[in-house]
């Protein structure tokens, strides 16, 4: 095959972006496509949605299939943390003023074996080939392609009402307990699986987009919205006899977050989403997903003041205290208090925090917004109800909170915590500003951990247990078991328990422990034991008194298990 000249079209996430999960169509939509394929690479993206690749001068060289495959694997494993247009935000910049420099044996060690502060060890955990390393490590070095905007025409086209709202179940037609059902992300395949958490049996497997980042369930409990990171949302309709999609919208190319309405007197009005590409948030109708307000959020830096290209939309969540969504913009380290009491008139609150924003999640109270402004080292504290900036703490390298952990010190009252990317440290901060106000948005104390690549603690109002995973960490012995905490003997230090050995797997996979979430009682925490998609995975249920294994569930069809989220703590905010 012939190298890679100066600018070719190719399609922009073919593989991936509109990939995993497609629906099929007749071959009358997309002649020339057999359903097969478009079952596995998605429908043909129209030459509107196409993007430009640029081969840099003195990069190594590339063929067209090599630089489409490298585009791939860079959208599904590294644009998350570094950006679509790699400039670096939980990651570094991966620009080739860098890469360059660095060279091909450089990139390839540092793809291959990772680092404590939370890269994974893409090679070395067998993610990634030996020969895909080397990809990659040549594939960094060429300037970022540019992906296409996506606009209201391309939402409309994307949107598809499966099921109109008169259409659908008057009542619950199921016998499901739906305060106690898990939404779990099967990463790889392109689905959920709805798991009944009392039976601990698989209630359905649904097709969604790939690697859905977040499950959040209307206000009512009736709907489940699911978005994938290729920004396909799925609305779950769980009244059904058989919960199943009544609609789906893209909102973009790569995306992370989606919420609904829960002021009183809009409860299920709303749905929002943010977008990774293009920089954007959209306002939907909560029954349909039909689109209706797109707003940009590209601008200036919260610090330096200079325009950036591409501020994402990190973590959003719903107030209590205004009818407002709070919206993080990443790369500018801006919160949005987005009113949508009048979506025609939008009125946007904008708060400067600090770069780079990422997950959040409230406090016990539900008044004050704790999110990580990750590689500032710092997490933002917004009062909702002020809607203004109360604090920025200081905390150590790369807060990686997901929603956060809520406990009562038996020292420092009420607290928030956030454990980290790059070191083993967890960090409790102060949350009660009217009984223990010399403690309120200060670090109280900070424990150490197994190690960094930490991304979810874990605890609940029933619980004396803190839990902490290190996903990420490159020793497979930290990754695949958690620690835990007695919370009323927090200096005693952490037990390890071996979550991936209790999973009883078979294959050599990663077996990378992930997320703790609890169930519905508050007396049981489920961890994803995530493997490769061709090696077999599980969820790994423990008691959370006792800390002793009490169920796994194995099915064929849960493929790389990550996220889960359950339906009464995820609408509650109960975390």
């Amino acid at each position: 095959m012939s190298n890679v000249a100066v600018f070719r079209v190719v399609i922009f996430g073919v593989l991936s972006v509109l990939a995993l999960g497609a629906r099929a169509a007749s071959d009358s939509e997309h002649p020339g496509t057999t359903p097969g394929e478009r079952a596995y690479k998605g429908a043909p993206v129209p030459e509107h949605l196409k993007s430009k690749d640029v081969v840099t001068p003195g990069a190594p060289p590339l063929t067209e299939q090599e630089f489409a495959k490298a585009k791939q694997i860079y959208f599904e494993r590294c644009a998350g943390c570094h950006g679509v247009l790699r400039k670096g935000a939980t990651g570094k910049p991966l620009t080739p003023d860098i890469t360059l420099g660095r060279g091909t044996d450089y990139l390839k060690v540092f793809i291959d074996f990772g680092s404590p502060a939370g890269m994974p060890s893409w090679g070395k955990t067998g993610a990634l080939t030996p020969d895909e390393v080397t990809l990659m490590a040549k594939y960094l070095q060429h300037e970022p392609p540019v992906p296409p905007e996506f606009g209201m025409a391309e939402m409309k086209a994307s949107w598809k009402l499966l099921v109109a709202p008169d259409k659908r179940p008057r009542k619950k037609m199921n016998n499901y307990n739906l305060e106690n059902i898990f939404s779990v992300t099967l990463r790889d395949a392109g689905q959920i699986a709805l798991i009944d958490g009392d039976s601990k049996k698989i209630i359905s497997i649904i097709d969604t987009g790939y690697a859905v980042h977040i499950s959040r369930y209307s206000t009512s409990g009736r709907y489940l919205f699911v978005i994938g990171r290729d920004a396909r949302i799925n609305l779950i309709d769980l009244w059904m006899k058989e919960p199943a999609n009544v609609a789906e919208i893209k909102i973009g190319l790569e995306a992370r977050s989606v919420e609904t309405s829960k002021y009183k007197g809009y409860e299920d009005k709303y749905a929002i989403a943010g977008a990774y590409w293009p920089p954007q948030f959209v306002i939907m109708d909560g029954e349909t997903l039909e689109p209706k307000k797109i707003v940009s959020t590209r601008g200036m830096t919260v610090d330096t003041q200079e325009y950036h290209p591409e501020p994402r939309v990190a973590a959003i969540v719903g107030s209590h205290e205004h009818p407002e969504f709070i919206v993080n913009v990443k790369e500018t380290g801006k919160v949005l208090m987005v009113n949508y009491e009048d979506i025609d008139n939008l009125k946007v609150t904008t708060i400067g925090a600090a770069r780079f924003l990422h997950d959040g999640g409230w406090d016990s109270t539900h008044r004050y917004f704790m999110t990580a402004a990750n590689k500032s080292n710092k997490v933002a504290v917004i009062d909702s109800k002020k809607q203004e900036l109360t604090a920025l703490v200081d905390v150590t390298e790369i807060p990686h909170p997901g929603r956060g952990a809520n406990l009562k010190d038996p020292k420092y009252g009420p607290v928030w915590v956030t454990s980290a990317l790059g070191n083993a440290n967890v960090t409790f901060i102060g949350t009660d500003p009217v009984n223990h106000k010399e403690h309120a948005w200060k670090v109280v104390r900070t424990l150490e951990g197994q190690g960094g690549g930490s991304l979810f603690v874990k605890s609940h109002p029933k619980s004396s247990n803190l839990w902490v995973d290190t996903t990420l960490n490159p020793d497979s012995k930290i990754s695949q078991s958690i620690a835990v905490y007695d919370i009323n003997n927090l200096d005693k230090g952490f037990e390890v328990l071996p979550i991936g050995e209790w999973a009883g797997l078979k294959d050599k996979g990663p077996k990378r422990v992930v997320q703790p979430e609890y169930n519905r009682a508050g007396d049981e925490v489920w961890f994803s034991v995530w493997s490769g998609k061709e090696e077999e995975s599980a969820i790994v249920i423990v008691d959370d008194k006792t800390r002793k294994l009490k169920a796994v569930i194995k099915d064929k069809r849960l493929v790389t298990p990550t996220g889960k989220f359950n339906m009464h703590n995820t609408t509650y905010d109960v975390y």
